[in-house]
Parts: C-alpha cells; structure tokens; sequence
C-alpha cells in the first residue's frame, strides 16, 4: 500500500509541473532579418557553442539538445535560422558532428537562443 501511494504521488508531481519542450527543427532562410538566429559553422568543435546532429525525419529531432531536423517550409519550424558568412554576425556557432551521441552544448549559457 506505501508504494503504491509513492507512486502515485510521484505520477501526480508529473503532472502539475509544467513541462517544457522545444523541438529542434529548423529552416534555412535566405535573410538574416528572416531569422530569429544567426547561425556560423565552425570548422573545428572546440569553436563551437553547440555540436549539431542533422537527423533524417522530424521525429528523431531532438528537445533543444542539438539534433536538428531542417524542414522545407518555414511554417514547419520552430526557429528560423540564417546562416552567416562570418563568426561575428552570428548569434550562435555550430558545428556538425557525424554522430547523434556527439550532439551537444558546449556552451549552456547560449542555449536560451534555441527555445
């Protein structure tokens, strides 16, 4: 009986605390007042601020973790992102990695800029 109060008491707490998640897919405008956030690739991981995955279909995008489904129209996506020419118009620097286990911040203080 004391378990089963446990677990429903855990269950309830899912419940009523709010959840949040940002999928991560993206489109690639053309301009960068399309955006919401300007994105430079880096060349090495160790100058990025997230190492991105590109997945194949929308489901396997991740929550804000740095798999990245990019969608054909911008009405399907969650942000909007411009890709830049140099690292200093960028709000954000990436990398793409070969692996999903590879994807990840590197800096979690610009995560904000994915949700």
């Amino acid at each position: 009986m004391r378990t089963l109060i446990t677990i429903l008491i855990i269950c309830s707490a899912f419940l009523i605390i709010p959840v949040s998640v940002s999928a991560q897919k993206v489109f690639s405008c053309d301009h960068s007042y399309e955006a919401d956030v300007k994105v430079f690739v880096a060349k090495y991981t160790y100058e990025a601020d997230l190492l991105v995955y590109r997945v194949k279909y929308s489901y396997e995008a991740g929550q804000n973790d740095g798999k990245w489904f990019f969608c054909k129209y911008n009405y399907e996506a969650d942000k909007t992102i411009y890709f830049c020419d140099y690292s200093y118009e960028a709000d954000l620097i990436i990398c793409f990695v070969d692996n999903s286990y590879e994807a990840k911040w590197r800096e979690k203080s610009m995560q904000y800029l994915m949700y």
